[in-house]
């Protein structure tokens, strides 16, 4: 079956494709695909990682054509970064 893994910095995106068995996990998919070589500051023990944008455990079994996400630590109030991008917000 064939899985997507995505990981996005804002500087760039990876998106590689696998091709995997049925009953493979999420971390089959991360491992099969290289993209922990091609992107070294990837931490599976402090990241997380989900499935088209739902937060799973590595153990998940896959779907056929799921997308494997993982995600970056949240690094500022997400609140905060949107109200700074609205310049009306600036008269609130």
């Amino acid at each position: 079956m064939k899985i997507g893994v995505v990981y996005a910095k804002p500087e760039k995106q990876t998106f590689l494709t696998v091709d995997l068995p049925e009953g493979s996990t999420v971390k089959d998919a991360i491992d099969k695909s290289g993209i922990l070589k091609q992107c070294p500051d990837i931490d599976l023990a402090t990241q997380t990682v989900g499935v088209y944008g739902k937060v799973m455990p590595l153990d998940t079994v896959l779907e056929p054509n799921a997308r494997v996400e993982i995600y970056r630590p949240i690094t500022c109030d997400p609140k905060t970064v949107k109200r700074r991008a609205r310049p009306e917000a600036a008269a609130d």
